[in-house]
């Protein structure tokens, strides 16, 4: 019987700047890593894996909406750091009566919503 979500994995082809950008730009706390892949928010509930696209099938998935939203205690001001480090955003910091919401692109193209409510 499935009880949980382990981990989301998404998929990327520069996993340098992958770290720098999920560890030193977004702030994600780090769990384990190889020089394949990096895992980040454990013992959150589900964690997020971000992996070395090393296969065709997971090439194909590299640069993309992944569909995942994370939540953001003081969204306007992290966006005016990335904004300022160069970080892409596909979609500008929005407000509306239910909150605000941005989203950020990883140096490979994800993209991820980025919301505080």
């Amino acid at each position: 019987m499935v009880e949980k979500i382990k981990n989301i994995v998404v998929f990327v082809k520069d996993i340098k700047a992958a770290r720098r950008f999920y560890r030193e730009q977004l702030g994600l706390p780090a769990g384990q890593e190889t020089e394949y892949m990096m895992e980040f928010l454990p013992g959150e509930g589900t964690a997020l894996g971000i992996s070395l696209a090393m296969h065709e099938a997971a090439q194909k998935l590299v640069g993309r909406h992944t569909g995942i939203t994370f939540t953001v205690k003081g969204l306007e001001e992290l966006y005016a750091r990335l904004t300022r480090e160069g970080v892409r955003f596909t979609e500008p910091l929005e407000k509306s009566p239910w909150g605000k919401m941005a989203v950020v692109a990883d140096p490979d193209g994800n993209e991820f919503a980025l919301v505080e409510m």
